[in-house]
């Protein structure tokens, strides 16, 4: 038991989406794709002529996070799909609601 007697070893903090070990690149890329989409479409609202960018990629990103929460690995994964889904879902709703789909 030396282990117990020495004093406890910090590791250090790392940023990652792979917290069981494995390396999941086609989940990480979805769960990154929709965040992004996500944040495009919620800053899309802020502008008014931009309504079509933000119904677009908010649907876009909307059903592509719903799919990358259900192939997702890890909960960074899955942490990263919930915050994308409702950012899409903002932009999407409000991009609708200033114009829709079309011009």
């Amino acid at each position: 038991m030396p282990h117990v007697l020495r004093p406890a070893e910090r590791e250090r903090f790392r940023l990652t989406l792979n917290s069981d070990g494995r390396s999941h690149p086609v989940e990480n890329l979805l769960s990154i794709g929709t965040l992004l989409c996500g944040l495009v479409a919620f800053t899309a609202t802020f502008f008014p002529g931009a309504y079509m960018i933000s119904s677009w990629v908010g649907a876009l990103g909307f059903g592509g996070g719903l799919y990358s929460q259900y192939v997702s690995a890890t909960t960074a994964e899955r942490a990263l799909n919930i915050v994308g889904i409702v950012a899409s879902f903002v932009g999407v709703a409000l991009g609708i609601a200033r114009g829709g789909f079309v011009p």
